[in-house]
């Protein structure tokens, strides 16, 4: 996916893998060293001081990227990422810059913005209402009281809320959807940790028990929020998808050295016309997941009116094809690759856990179906 990266772009990923080589390599993955506070603070500083959080941040708020396209710059830090499964919010970090620096008031692109780019916090995106509702404003009402509002309601799948996380809330009040920056320690905010099928990121469900904000809270106006929900649902898409991509290369060139290296009855399994079918089926499923993603993301960077649809169709398709590859890499491997000791579970859990995160794939398909009719 990073065949065609720019000379900066190159410098940029080379130092990104270095670092999660160095510091969180796939052992320390299934340690989970990220939930440890002292430990997930300083891989978030060590990762701020690549740019990882500053590239969709215009240049005069102190933000920048390598290529002057700062989603495609993101998705492909994130397809290095899925590789080796990093933890921690990245695309929701991602997304909350991003909407402070297009939506936030002055106050909070001068107190938050800068703590997130650089690492020093961490935030995440509440977006996801509880089973049941289709809409992402769902789950969380906002109700203006004078001169604050009272959010009452739920937020699942909400990653790595530990005690530095600043969250964004999607609600629906009653002039629209609304959005609403949450800071960490706020008063009649319950987080409950969830069990996850993906081992290597920790998720939560957030209660909101009539907690009170400033209206200095709000994020853009008030009702107005649904463009800008919108634009973020495809960033956060496109790097999801990217993430997912980058663990689907991995784990095709792991089965690949398997096949060739295995040997049954004389001879590379690998040689065998049924294995054979399966490594090309996946090889296709790789190449096609590879490009529709660099597409959405150069669509979608590049501002060219097509990014919206491009995000979905990268969605859609990478959730299914992630799935399907890693269980048909389940199929090579044999019994091996289900044991708790082979990496193989690893990839799984997080391919399967990507394709139900930010729209799985037949909300991503329904999208589509409404965006055409716009």
């Amino acid at each position: 996916m990073d065949s065609d990266a720019t000379d900066d772009q190159k410098v940029l990923l080379d130092a990104s893998v270095r670092f999660m080589q160095q510091v969180c390599p796939l052992t320390r993955v299934r340690e989970r060293a990220y939930s440890n506070i002292t430990y997930a603070a300083e891989y978030r500083r060590q990762a701020g001081e690549l740019g990882w959080f500053s590239m969709l941040v215009p240049e005069d708020l102190g933000g920048g990227n390598v290529s002057g396209n700062g989603v495609l710059d993101a998705a492909l830090v994130a397809y290095k990422r899925g590789a080796t499964l990093q933890p921690g919010p990245f695309t929701g970090t991602n997304v909350v810059a991003h909407a402070l620096s297009t939506a936030g008031s002055k106050e909070q692109r001068q107190k938050v913005l800068p703590a997130l780019m650089s690492g020093e916090a961490s935030a995440s995106w509440a977006i996801s209402p509880p089973a049941g509702h289709p809409a992402m404003e769902d789950g969380v009402s906002a109700e203006f009281r004078g001169g604050a509002c009272v959010l009452s309601g739920c937020k699942t799948f909400v990653q790595d809320v530990d005690e530095s996380c600043w969250l964004l809330v999607t609600a629906r009040s009653n002039a629209g959807v609304s959005q609403f920056l949450v800071p960490p320690g706020t008063p009649a905010v319950r987080v409950v940790a969830l069990d996850s099928l993906d081992i290597s990121r920790q998720f939560s469900e957030v209660h909101f028990e009539g907690a009170q904000l400033p209206a200095s809270a709000l994020v853009g106006m008030e009702g107005k929020a649904f463009d800008l929900v919108a634009h973020q649902s495809a960033i956060a898409a496109v790097l999801t998808a990217a993430e997912s991509v980058g663990a689907m290369d991995h784990e095709f060139e792991m089965t690949l050295r398997y096949a060739k290296d295995r040997i049954a009855f004389g001879r590379p399994i690998g040689s065998f016309q049924a294995i054979k079918h399966l490594l090309a089926d996946m090889s296709l499923m790789l190449e096609m997941s590879k490009a529709i993603t660099l597409a959405a993301a150069r669509s979608l960077g590049s501002d060219d009116g097509y990014g919206l649809e491009a995000a979905s169709m990268a969605k859609a398709f990478v959730g299914d094809a992630g799935v399907d590859l890693a269980q048909n890499c389940f199929q090579i491997f044999g019994g091996i690759g289900f044991t708790w000791e082979h990496d193989q579970h690893l990839y799984l859990r997080r391919l399967t856990t990507d394709a139900a995160l930010y729209g799985d794939p037949a909300w991503h398909r329904e999208r589509l179906c409404q965006l055409s009719k716009l």
